[in-house]
C-alpha cells in the first residue's frame, strides 16, 4: 500500500491538476468510480490507477473489471488519496489516463449528423453537461473552440461521468476554421441565442433532421456578432414560464434533443 502523500509518485500525479502540467505531460487525472468504469473500455488510455481499501469493498464488480482489462490498481491511503484528489470528498479512485481528443479531420471523416461546437465555452460544469448531453442524444462529435475550458480540467472530466469516452471530441481549434470545414461537408450550422427564430418552428419545418452542427457560445456574454453571423440560422429556446432564461447546458440539452429526436424519426 502507498501510504505517504508527500512521496514522490504522488506529488507527481497530483500535478496533473494544473494545465501546464498536463500540456508538458500528455496525461489527465481521472476521479470517482464511473468515469473509470467508463475508461476501463478502453483501457490503453489508463496508465495507472489508485484506490482506497473502502473503494474496493464497495466497488468490487469495478476492480474485476480492471483485473480482466490488466489495469494494475495501485492501493493506497485515505490520506494518499486526498492528495491526488481535486475534490474535497474524493470517491476512492483516481486514474492517471493519456488525452485522447481528435482532429477535426477526424470528425469530418466520420460523416457525422450531429455536432456540438462550442465557442469559448469556460466553466467546467457546463463544458462536461454539454458533452454529456451530446454523448445521450447520439451526437457524432463535441468540439470546442480555443478560449474555451480545457476539457482535462479535473471539474470537466468529472462533470461528464464517463461520456467523454463514448464520443469523439476536438479541442482548441479556431471557431472559423471549423464552421468552414463543417460547412463544406454539408452540416448546417444553427447558433442557439435568444435573438433567433423559435426552435419548435424548425421541428415543423423538417430543418432539424438535416445533419446540424449546434453553436453554443460563452455563458456570460453569448456570442461575438462575427461569431454569431458564421451561423445559417439563429435559433432560440422559447420561454413558456417565467424563468429568465436557461443556463447553457439546459439549452444545449434541448437544441441536441431536438435535432436527436427530428433526426431519428427521420431515420425510422
Amino acid at each position: 500500500m502507498l501510504e505517504d502523500p508527500k512521496a514522490a509518485r504522488v506529488r507527481g500525479v497530483a500535478k496533473l491538476v494544473k494545465k501546464d502540467a498536463r500540456l508538458e505531460t500528455g496525461l489527465f487525472l481521472l476521479e470517482g468510480p464511473q468515469g473509470f468504469r467508463e475508461a476501463l473500455d478502453r483501457p490503453k488510455l489508463i496508465l495507472e490507477a489508485f484506490a482506497t481499501e473502502e473503494a474496493l469493498s464497495r466497488h468490487p464488480e469495478l476492480f474485476t473489471k480492471a483485473k480482466n482489462a490488466r489495469v494494475e490498481v495501485q492501493l493506497v491511503s485515505e490520506s494518499v488519496l486526498a492528495a491526488l484528489s481535486d475534490t474535497n470528498t474524493p470517491q476512492g479512485v483516481v486514474a492517471v489516463c493519456h488525452q485522447f481528443d481528435v482532429t477535426l479531420d477526424d470528425v469530418i471523416a466520420s460523416k457525422p449528423k450531429l455536432v456540438a461546437l462550442l465557442s469559448q465555452i469556460r466553466d467546467p460544469g457546463n463544458a462536461g453537461t454539454v458533452l454529456r448531453a451530446a454523448d445521450a442524444a447520439g451526437a457524432d462529435a463535441v468540439i470546442f473552440s480555443s478560449g474555451s475550458v480545457d476539457i482535462y480540467n479535473p471539474k470537466v472530466v468529472r462533470s461528464t461521468t464517463g461520456s467523454m469516452f463514448h464520443l469523439p471530441f476536438v479541442v482548441d481549434i479556431d471557431i472559423s476554421l471549423a464552421v468552414a470545414a463543417l460547412k463544406a461537408a454539408g452540416i448546417q450550422i444553427l447558433a442557439a441565442d435568444a435573438s433567433g427564430a423559435e426552435l419548435p418552428a424548425l421541428s415543423v419545418s423538417g430543418e432539424l433532421a438535416k445533419p446540424t452542427a449546434w453553436l453554443f457560445g460563452n455563458e456570460a456574454w453569448g456570442f461575438e456578432p462575427e461569431v454569431l453571423e458564421l451561423a445559417d440560422k439563429t435559433v432560440a429556446v422559447p420561454i413558456y414560464g417565467a424563468a429568465e432564461s436557461l443556463n447553457l447546458a439546459t439549452a444545449a440539452s434541448v437544441c441536441l434533443y431536438s435535432s436527436a429526436f427530428a433526426q431519428n424519426t427521420t431515420a425510422s
